[in-house]
């Protein structure tokens, strides 16, 4: 019965972890959905911010607990071998925590280097440790959250299998993909944010960005620029007001075709202006162009154009 594989949720959620001040009574329980430990008998809270101490997987059957139920970190694709290899510790001490003989370490050494060749086998692993670590790199730099990571790490893996990478730049192709990768989690990051992370220009990264979307199938939309202005914004310290003018203006500009051929980020800069002049918390035209990573050429001609063309609705 699945009463007896698993434990019943009333006994593994009530333990006797603190006595209850208002009424004495010593069983409480932990609530995980809200993140607490209150009283059994008069539902005063104790905790608050506790931790889920159970599994992050739900199982429904016996045979899904089983299948499940393991030890270790959980296997993840943004490393070659899913994470599920060991790793021989740099310590240099015993299971007791005594250090070891300098004959011992170089035995150690020895080890150590030995395995690490042995997790790569093939020039298919070794191209997927090289890429897939690049692409944690450039993450890591990028402030970018593990679940992109693993979308990145899944379009590589899917274009070494269909053996695209053969002559090509493994850095090209690993900045490409992660740019992808962005747009398709409609993260704003711009190919000049992803070329400063990358060992290669930003001529090489749309080269192999094009490559790839062709070969892989991969159709995304233009990017929004009104994606970019709460990241600007906050960079630029403006308040919530001007970021959500600058946001209309995008949705005017949109609606009368202005921003089609244009940079997302030469236009959000060219509204979050506007809007700055319209608020009254004005921002140089440097200080936006430094931010979104353009030249002050491109947000004067967008501004002039915004303003020009959508003179009924904006007054500046």
């Amino acid at each position: 019965m699945l009463t007896e594989t698993f434990p019943s949720e009333s006994d593994e959620n009530r333990r006797p972890e603190v006595e209850c001040p208002r009424c004495g009574n010593g069983v409480t329980v932990r609530d995980y959905q809200q993140n607490i430990v209150v009283c059994e008998s008069c539902g005063l809270i104790l905790k608050e911010d506790i931790k889920d101490r159970g599994p992050e997987w739900t199982a429904y059957s016996t045979e899904g607990y089983e299948e499940k139920s393991r030890a270790g970190p959980p296997s993840t694709e943004t490393i070659h071998d899913k994470g599920l290899s060991t790793q021989i510790d740099y310590k240099n001490r015993d299971g007791k925590g005594n250090k070891l003989s300098p004959r011992r370490r170089m035995q150690m050494h020895r080890l150590r280097r030995w395995h690490r060749r042995a997790r790569v086998t093939n020039a298919t692993e070794r191209n997927l440790a090289f890429a897939l670590s690049e692409m944690n790199r450039m993450a890591s730099q990028l402030g970018l959250k593990k679940n992109l990571q693993e979308i990145a790490a899944k379009t590589y893996q899917q274009a070494v299998k269909e053996n695209l990478v053969r002559g090509r730049s493994i850095e090209g192709l690993a900045s490409a993909i992660l740019y992808a990768a962005c747009r398709k989690a409609q993260i704003p990051r711009t190919l000049e944010e992803i070329a400063e992370v990358s060992l290669v220009d930003k001529r090489e990264i749309g080269k192999s960005y094009r490559f790839i979307a062709r070969e892989l199938e991969i159709y995304l939309p233009p990017t929004d620029p009104a994606s970019y202005v709460a990241r600007f914004g906050s960079e630029l310290k403006v308040s919530g007001e001007v970021q959500a003018e600058a946001k209309g203006i995008i949705r005017k500009a949109q609606e009368e075709r202005l921003t089609v051929g244009k940079s997302p980020s030469g236009t959000a800069a060219a509204a979050i202006y506007i809007a700055s002049l319209e608020t009254g918390e004005r921002r140089t035209q440097r200080e936006i162009a430094e931010v979104a990573d353009v030249t002050e050429v491109t947000v004067r001609n967008r501004y002039k154009e915004l303003a020009e063309k959508l003179n009924e609705e904006i007054k500046i």
